[in-house]
């Protein structure tokens, strides 16, 4: 059997450095695949800011220098790699372009920074020996390498035969920028620079490239590949994805089930499973409770939010009822992230007014949101969109139900409660409206507290599903076998017999034109 062999490239990737869900797409996906089968290996940039006891342990590889648009000529490229859990990393070495404290700050640096990574992924393959079947690219930072492949380095027998996969994490992130610095930065010709291409409202659009160029497209959950073909939620690359709908693909997301398991679990209080997940998602209520210095009570109504705190996740529509929500001193609101400072500020005043309702936790804590998943009854995720989400996966796994709003991978994986047959693992809505929301939260809390039977049958449920990468990892497979099965070759066409040929040189009556026919009588 043949290795296949595949290159993830992306701006970040646990555990060396994260930001966001993406980084725990590159770092779990690739350990998913049968080794036997695929050779999976990551690059990354090696950034100033990833922690010490790793940076320690990598191995150095080699430098050149490279050069791209008029704006980076005679460029170090350094090339660093470490086996971490069976895979291979490498990391692309450069202290002007990723040695700040921070992988990412202003868009601008981004940009240039990114499109020298693009070009540095693809000129690193042969110092590395490893020539890959499938790059598969990560969101805008990685979109010129699908353009370089079929541009400037189509002419090279190495890269002729490299197929790309183009992932949107998040289509409103397009890295978009001035076309003549973009231009200068990655050396591409004008021609690219046009609307069916790179060009972007007057400017360049490196998701852009990377959508066009790219063999196929995939999103993280089915819902999401459908409404980024709308205009709504298609950021103004509706139409071209549109038009690309045969290659766009929706694989959802999934999360480590080694990583997130209530029974092994280090840092939740008690650990638990599935026939005793009653009594210890009390036991960790109350610890949390204890710690943030809220009244401890198992009997109160415990809601999680653990988020980035900005419009896209639903902020505005708390904003909007809060007051609402708060109004029965029976719920309790904790919330963990850090985000746009209206919304910091706002749960600051409330975890102010309303001590014994509200902890604001204007942190980001993975120990202490692994405690809120085990503790809370619910987790609020009321998203204006969202293309897959990773915490309702996680509250799952800890018996914590959903209360979603029904877009992107929250509608495809979190099945609202129907109490006539007893049936759901959730609750959802459906219209964007803070109303809708307060509605579904109060009928939440219905159940919680007068059909306790019922919300512990949802419990289990959830507990019962399986999002580890297992299912998604399949259909990635099934995928990249699709790009490097060669079509088959087309059958010949039997040699006409005597008499067939002496006919064809007959005069035929003309042809039905069935569309015209069909066409007029419409």
């Amino acid at each position: 059997m043949t290795m296949k062999k595949i290159l993830f490239a992306a701006s970040e990737c646990v555990p060396f450095i994260k930001t966001g869900g993406l980084a725990d797409v590159v770092g779990a996906l690739p350990k998913a695949f049968d080794k036997n089968e695929y050779d999976v290996r990551v690059i990354i940039p090696n950034y100033a800011c990833i922690p010490e006891k790793y940076q320690s342990e990598f191995e150095y590889v080699g430098h050149f220098y490279m050069s791209a648009g008029y704006m980076l000529q005679w460029v170090y490229v350094g090339v660093m790699k470490y086996e971490y859990e069976g895979i291979k990393y490498y990391f692309i070495d450069n202290k002007t372009h990723f040695g700040g404290s921070q992988p990412y700050g202003n868009i601008c640096w981004d940009i240039e920074n990114f499109c020298f990574f693009c070009k540095a992924v693809l000129s690193v393959l042969p110092m590395i020996d490893f020539k890959p079947d499938i790059i598969h690219c990560h969101d805008w930072q990685t979109g010129i390498i699908p353009v370089y492949i079929k541009t400037e380095f189509a002419g090279s027998e190495f890269y002729r035969d490299i197929k790309t996969v183009m992932t949107i994490h998040n289509l409103r992130f397009q890295g978009v920028w001035d076309i003549e610095y973009i231009r200068g930065l990655t050396g591409l010709p004008d021609y690219l620079f046009t609307p069916d291409k790179l060009e972007f409202n007057k400017g360049a659009n490196m998701l852009k490239g990377g959508l066009v160029y790219a063999d196929y497209i995939t999103t993280v959950s089915k819902t999401y590949a459908r409404e980024i073909q709308w205009a709504y939620y298609g950021e103004g690359l509706d139409g071209l994805l549109r038009a690309r709908n045969h290659q766009l693909f929706g694989i959802l997301n999934g999360i480590d089930y080694s990583i997130y398991d209530p029974e092994t679990d280090k840092k939740i209080y008690k650990n638990y499973g599935l026939k005793d997940s009653r009594e210890g998602k009390a036991a960790n209520k109350t610890a949390l409770q204890e710690q943030l210095g809220l009244p401890v009570d198992k009997d109160k109504y415990m809601v999680g939010i653990i988020s980035r705190l900005t419009d896209q996740k639903g902020f505005d529509l708390i904003n909007c009822v809060i007051n609402e929500i708060l109004a029965d001193d029976d719920i309790q609101l904790v919330v963990i992230g850090t985000g746009e400072e209206r919304y910091e500020n706002m749960f600051k005043h409330y975890a102010w007014v309303y001590k014994d309702r509200v902890s604001a936790n204007i942190l980001y804590s993975d120990d202490l949101a692994h405690k809120l998943y085990a503790a809370a009854d619910s987790l609020l995720i009321p998203s204006a969109f969202e293309p897959c989400g990773l915490t309702q996966l996680i509250s799952f796994r800890y018996g914590t139900l959903p209360i979603v709003r029904e877009t992107g991978g929250l509608k495809d994986t979190v099945i609202p409660l129907n109490e006539y047959d007893n049936t759901g693992d959730g609750f959802s809505f459906t219209n964007y409206n803070a109303h809708d929301m307060l509605h579904v939260i109060e009928y939440s809390k219905e159940i919680y507290y007068n059909k306790p039977d019922m919300w512990q049958d949802m419990v289990k449920r959830g507990m019962r599903k399986d999002y580890s990468w297992s299912a998604s990892t399949e259909k990635y497979m099934k995928l990249y076998d699709m790009m490097l099965t060669p079509p088959p070759a087309p059958e010949p066409e039997p040699e006409p017999k005597a008499e067939e040929a002496s006919e064809e040189k007959q005069p035929k009556a003309p042809a039905k034109n069935v569309d015209a026919v069909e066409g007029a009588q419409l």
